[in-house]
């Protein structure tokens, strides 16, 4: 089943009176389990097909509908919604608060959520214990290493059960031995747990792990290839 479906979808801007199509005509669908790169040079459309996918955008034209919901017939609480419950996020820069500990940060997705205490702290450790932080619950972001705050990135995407897990150059900012140990670990989620993970990514330690490889060039899907 998709979680994912894009139907000729572009979106466009306007930069100085010249009208830039960030992507131009994209039609694919993301089923259930799959593990996904989008790859391509800078300036490609990775990131705004990234954002389109994630709810934090919309189309200029064309049909995007996550978890079987058409994006352009939401407002904007019910997009942050769908984000809220449907969505997981892994950012480049880590995005952890700083001011609270390792179980806190894995957390505040389900406090949005309304999820009872005692529910999210169970669910919360047993995902900090999937991706290698046991013991370390009570340390605050910056008492970790940049693997160590990815790790605990990874472990609040996936805390909520989400649908679909997106990730923005996840291993950017990390050496090759943290990286690889990472993509382990998001490697073991998506086998054991059949969590959807996609990427956008330059890294090729990424690509050669993808169960699907979509590349982008100048806003278009030059190939999508399944291994």
């Amino acid at each position: 089943m998709a979680v994912v479906e894009l139907s000729n979808v572009s979106r466009h801007y306007e930069t100085a009176g010249e009208v830039v199509r960030a992507l131009d005509g994209v039609s694919l669908a993301i089923d259930e389990g799959e593990f996904v790169a989008i790859a391509g040079p800078s300036g490609s459309g990775k990131s705004t097909l990234l954002n389109l996918v994630g709810a934090l955008d919309i189309p200029n034209e064309g049909s995007l509908r996550i978890a079987d919901k058409e994006l352009a017939e939401l407002n904007r609480k019910q997009r942050a919604e769908l984000r809220r419950d449907t969505l997981g996020f892994v950012f480049q820069a880590y995005n952890l608060i700083p001011v609270l500990t390792v179980m806190e940060n894995v957390e505040y997705v389900q406090v949005l959520q309304g999820i009872d205490k005692t529910k999210r702290r169970a669910r919360s450790a047993e995902v900090l214990k999937q991706v290698g932080l046991e013991g370390m619950f009570e340390r605050r972001p910056n008492e970790l290493s940049g693997g160590q705050q990815q790790r605990v990135a990874v472990a609040r995407a996936i805390a909520s059960n989400p649908a679909l897990v997106l990730a923005d150059e996840p291993t950017a900012n990390l050496d090759s031995t943290t990286s690889e140990a990472l993509l382990d670990t998001m490697a073991e989620l998506n086998r054991e747990h059949g969590v959807t993970f996609v990427f956008a990514t330059h890294d090729p330690r990424v690509m050669s792990r993808a169960t699907r490889l979509i590349r982008l060039v100048d806003g278009k899907i030059e190939s999508d290839e399944k291994r």
